[in-house]
């Protein structure tokens, strides 16, 4: 069917949000959920027993979808598959805008039953031109108006990100729960999530038409996607490319094994493509492939704060010569180079640094006396022409203090001129009150432009993966 914008943006961003089945055995989660929206909340409930509970929320009850006295824009439904046909009737006739069915035991379940009845929502769904969500789906989240929230799974994120992240990204889901996570890590990366949608079976609405709308999001500068398998594998591939002329797609595919793909079937019944296959469909398409969450929510800061990452040079700085040798091999296993400095800067370093427990080689050790120089020290690295890439090693508590601030403003400017993407690594012991500490530090950073990675090796992937992009970018450009 032609999925209709419109409705899917009344979805995200709904003045009328109904609930349909909320129970108090689940806390009246998905109702608790979304008490804090800028919109009309109801529920519809049949059941005597929870009337009380959904009152006490201050929440008006209706016995039906069509008793609620304006406009829905989007209907969450929780109520026993059995009854979904019926739900799904008076959805149409009320002219709802969309609904997200969290109900599960359809097709994916593989018994006759559950077939039959995912075969009568996409009939009738299609004949109407209804915008099912789901089955089996933790549903929409939407940042950008307040937090539509998925079941109280997905915490919105702090306030004070909001303030400092330009950007936006548009996360999709096959699955509910990696969905959360998605949201969660970007959360505490500092990417700010415009919209996020765990979309599930996908019977009527699928990653396709959600990875199109949100191509044509102006609010969302990168998509990360999640997906087990696709329904229209050619329709899918065009979008994609297409999508990924206008900005970047990293994408997550779960079922890259032989046993995994097995699983996929049980999850949300979709089919799944060989490894080899669907690496050689992403490559074609200008898409960015990922292994895990963590990955693609890395490679997706990458994009969003560094600069366009031309070369594969690094520039090393900051910590111990241990932690020197660590950054290398991080970087040159990742596939990226460290290089020797000119004579130029390597003349440079060694007017001012000093040998004494110490390196002015790359990577550059800057303990002990050679902390106070690393302005200087940013400043030759950006000159030297052997390096497209300027990272530095920075620990979780360093956010506070003069020397911090002097290395800020220098990181800064180099960020502002744009002749070199600038990064920092800052890995993480979770010693106590660590992580505290190092949320303040990734806000400093990133309120300039500087994104933080938790691990050496993860940031160099994300540096390595970012420069793939940029690099296929214009590979596709130029055929």
């Amino acid at each position: 069917m032609k999925v209709d914008f419109a409705k899917l943006d009344r979805a995200f961003n709904p003045k009328c949000l109904v609930v349909v089945g909320d129970k108090g055995i689940s806390n009246y989660r998905w109702l608790r959920s979304h008490m804090h929206l800028p919109a009309k909340v109801y529920s519809v409930q049949i059941d005597p027993k929870e009337i009380d509970g959904i009152k006490a929320l201050g929440v008006t009850n209706f016995s039906s979808i069509m008793d609620v006295p304006e406009p829905v824009d989007l209907v969450i439904v929780a109520v026993p598959r059995e009854v979904t046909p019926r739900i799904l009737e008076d959805l149409i006739r009320k002219d709802v805008a969309a609904a997200h069915f969290f109900t599960a035991g359809y097709a994916e379940s593989h018994t006759e039953k559950g077939i039959q009845l995912e075969r009568i929502l996409v009939e009738r769904s299609e004949a109407t031109n209804f915008h099912l969500i789901g089955p089996n789906c933790m549903g929409i989240l939407s940042l950008a108006q307040g937090g539509l929230a998925p079941g109280q799974t997905q915490p919105t994120a702090p306030k004070e990100y909001s303030n400092f992240v330009d950007g936006s990204a548009g996360l999709i889901s096959q699955s509910g729960m990696h969905g959360a996570t998605m949201g969660r890590e970007a959360a505490l990366q500092g990417v700010k999530v415009s919209k996020l949608i765990s979309y599930g079976n996908g019977s009527v609405i699928d990653s396709t038409d959600f990875l199109e709308y949100f191509g044509q999001d102006k609010e969302i500068t990168e998509i990360g996607i999640y997906i087990e398998g696709i329904k229209d594998g050619r329709r899918f591939l065009k979008v994609l490319k297409d999508v990924s002329k206008r900005k970047p797609v990293v994408i997550w595919k779960g079922g890259r094994t032989e046993a995994g793909a097995k699983t996929i079937s049980s999850h949300t019944d979709s089919m799944s493509a060989p490894r080899a296959v669907w690496e050689a469909a992403m490559k074609q398409c200008g898409a960015i492939s990922v292994n895990r969450v963590e990955e693609l929510i890395d490679v997706l800061q990458a994009l969003h704060f560094l600069s366009p990452v031309r070369g594969d040079g690094v520039g090393l700085a900051g910590g111990s010569g241990g932690q020197g040798v660590a950054m290398t091999d991080a970087f040159t296993e990742a596939g990226m180079k460290v290089p020797s400095l000119t004579k130029d800067s390597f003349d440079k370093l060694a007017a001012f640094l000093t040998l004494i427990g110490g390196s002015y080689m790359n990577p550059i050790d800057t303990a002990n006396e050679n902390r106070n120089f690393v302005p200087r020290i940013i400043e030759v690295l950006e000159q030297d022409a052997n390096l497209d890439n300027l990272v530095m090693l920075v620990g979780g508590r360093a956010g506070a203090g003069p020397q911090f601030d002097n290395m800020l403003n220098a990181l800064a400017e180099v960020r502002k001129r744009g002749n070199k993407p600038v990064m920092t690594l800052m890995p993480l012991t979770f010693s106590p009150g660590e992580a505290e500490a190092a949320g303040t530090t990734i806000q400093k950073l990133q309120k300039v432009g500087i994104p933080a990675f938790f691990s050496m090796e993860r940031g160099a992937f994300a540096l390595k993966k970012a420069m793939d992009y940029y690099r296929m970018k214009k590979a596709i450009s130029a055929g």
